[in-house]
């Protein structure tokens, strides 16, 4: 007889990455396109060389250094096999079966992957027009059975986020028994008068007394080590603690702790290495809008396009031109933001698209933009 199962894991949307068949450019997956620092590849070859040892388990090292650059104690650091596993952890610290996991929709598409694998109840709420989380109508949402509230910002995929008054706002309003996890995997890429560190507001939450508040980031994005699985987690040391009562033992590498150490050594090539991806950002959006397509802003190291139920043929197009871009349903399509050269020959493409007429179909949803 076949080993007995969860029932429930038949009914189980896997986590869609995204990658698809091989294509000449791959933007996809918000990868950054970039070498790494000659300093951040030794470190990962020394660390190699040395992994017939198991790594620190709390990553002490990098944790201490995190700790000062974000002015907080070491117990309010916490480090992950990546940003998402540190979001398994929460739901599955705070959540029993039936009880609530809220987000955006459209947003980071594991959140409602990690609520049903822990027997929580996903919940969603539309953007507001602007493609940010609708901060109102998520407070709306929270009741008696919300354990987390997951808020992506910059949001993933749409690259929009709430003002900051706003969030202050929204943060003071969710019942302090409610995790509210700020995601700010793509925070170095955000710029102008808007920018805000979502650190800095859980500690004014702290400060107020309000144990609640805490913020994801990476070494994924901005950092280019996305295949080292690398992230953390700022919060109250309740909150830290109880997340490594769930951790997997040894679960963050060796060679992923000194390449974030050196990464973060090599800070000026990570702040170069954003201008360069947010200068790219700016002028492909200008030439898609010069193309006639409508692209909302965005502080991501992607675009977003609305293009609706014709989502899946521009993807098709794309593909059919090597390229590949990121489907989200009937909601649009986002496009990672990669060299110069790719990025040109995604706007090439995108220039000859023309939109196949489909009965019946609503328009895209350019009206957000």
């Amino acid at each position: 007889m076949p080993v007995r199962l969860r029932p429930d894991l038949a009914a189980l949307p896997s986590y869609a990455p995204g990658t698809m068949p091989p294509v000449e450019i791959n933007l996809a997956g918000n990868e950054v396109p970039t070498e790494l620092p000659g300093s951040v590849r030794d470190a990962i070859n020394d660390a190699a060389a040395r992994s017939g040892r198991y790594p620190d388990p709390t990553a002490s090292a990098l944790v201490a250094r995190l700790a000062r650059r974000l002015d907080v104690d070491t117990r309010n650091v916490v480090v992950g096999c990546g940003s998402v596993t540190l979001c398994h952890q929460a739901v599955q610290a705070t959540c029993a079966a039936g009880e609530e996991v809220l987000f955006p929709r459209v947003s980071f598409e594991a959140y409602p992957v990690i609520a049903r694998v822990v027997g929580a109840t996903p919940r969603s709420v539309p953007l507001a027009d602007d493609w940010s989380p609708d901060l109102p109508g998520m407070l709306a949402a929270v009741g008696p059975a919300t354990r987390v509230v997951f808020l992506c910002t910059p949001n993933n995929p749409t690259g929009a986020q709430p003002r900051a008054a706003a969030l202050r706002e929204f943060l003071a309003a969710v019942p302090p028994t409610v995790l509210v996890i700020l995601d700010e995997a793509y925070r170095e890429f955000v710029v102008g008068p808007d920018a805000f560190d979502g650190v800095s507001l859980a500690r004014e939450q702290w400060r107020q007394g309000r144990d609640n508040v805490a913020v994801l980031r990476t070494f994924s994005k901005a950092h280019g080590l996305a295949g080292l699985r690398l992230g953390y987690l700022i919060g109250p040391g309740t909150v830290t603690e109880a997340l490594g009562k769930v951790q997997v033992p040894f679960g963050v590498s060796s060679v992923a702790q000194a390449a974030a150490l050196a990464s973060l050594d090599a800070e000026d090539d990570v702040v170069e290495r954003c201008r360069t991806i947010v200068r790219e950002r700016t002028r492909v959006r200008r030439l898609l809008h010069d193309a006639g397509h409508r692209v909302p802003p965005s502080q991501g190291n992607f675009l977003w396009l609305p293009f609706g139920d014709r989502s899946a043929d521009f993807a098709a197009h794309c593909r059919d031109n090597g390229i590949a871009v990121r489907v989200f349903g009937d909601d649009g399509v986002r496009v990672t933001i990669g060299t110069a050269t790719e990025n040109d020959a995604f706007v090439a493409a995108a220039r000859t698209y023309r939109r196949r007429p489909v009965t019946g179909a609503r328009e895209p949803s350019g009206s957000r933009a």
